[in-house]
């Protein structure tokens, strides 16, 4: 199955090269039709003419965005080197708010690039 999300450009460019292999969702509903196997096409939110299709390799489900950072390498899930020390799950409260990730527990997409 193919499925379509948008990424902003850092993550975009971090998944292009290998760097990132996790991209960090919730496990809403969209995301539950999502399995091992299919393909998701990324386009890069600012410039919709860049696209990138991965495989997905796996589905690492947590109930919360703090159990996933404990568990996978940060420096996999879009993290650089010296945003280590800072990383922390209430960033993607930016993105998701604490009722969501309450609510439908959150994903990391482990991904390569096909």
């Amino acid at each position: 199955m193919l499925h379509e999300m948008k990424l902003n450009r850092a993550p975009f460019l971090m998944i292009e090269s290998g760097e990132k292999i996790y991209e960090l969702r919730l496990w809403d509903e969209k995301r539950q039709m999502i399995s091992v196997g299919d393909e998701i096409v990324f386009t890069m939110a600012d410039d919709p003419a860049r696209k990138l299709t991965v495989e997905v390799l796996g589905l690492h489900r947590f109930d919360s965005f703090e159990d996933l950072y404990r568990s996978l390498p940060l420096s996999l899930c879009g993290y650089r080197e010296d945003e280590l020390v800072t990383a922390s799950p209430s960033d993607m409260e930016l993105y998701y708010s604490k009722e969501s990730q309450s609510r439908y527990g959150v994903v990391a997409i482990e991904v390569r690039v096909v």
